[in-house]
């Protein structure tokens, strides 16, 4: 029987991400997270909303993973092109179906050699906390993360 191969992030790495980047936020007392894992193809590959975040939350995280995965770029370079290039910024939005959010908490997932396996987005506290949480899982999953900013 034919079998597809894994598409960058496994189902175990995508919980790990979600399990540390959770604990990371009720460590920071931070407001209820939500946080989706897609793989390189840009498929949810996890996705877990805590208790009381509010509506929307989902799709926004989505939005910053999809945009980071979207031009190979963390968040924080996605912020900085949407101030300088807000004509290509707008035409990425509606290429995406709205569905790139161009702000800190997009964080791509890579291994050592810089290959990008996936990348998560995290929503509902302020950006730059949403991408510490980030931060956190990507590495506790044992891989790199990318925000966009030099290491």
């Amino acid at each position: 029987m034919a079998r597809y191969p894994t598409n960058g992030l496994t189902l175990a790495q995508a919980n790990a991400i979600i399990a540390a980047a959770l604990a990371k936020g009720r460590e920071l007392n931070l407001l209820p997270l939500t946080v989706v894992v897609l793989d390189a193809g840009g498929q949810v590959k996890a996705l877990q909303r805590e208790d009381g975040a509010s509506l929307l939350r989902p799709e926004i995280a989505e939005g910053k993973a999809k945009g980071a995965l979207a031009l190979g770029l963390g968040g924080r370079e996605l912020a900085r092109r949407a101030q300088s290039m807000q004509g290509f910024m707008n035409a990425l939005s509606d290429l995406a179906g709205g569905k790139a959010v161009p702000v800190p908490g997009g964080v791509l997932a890579c291994d050592a050699s810089g290959l990008i396996l996936g990348s998560v987005g995290i929503s509902g506290d302020v950006s730059a906390q949403d991408e510490v949480c980030a931060v956190a899982g990507i590495e506790a999953a044992g891989l790199v993360p990318d925000t966009g900013d030099p290491a």
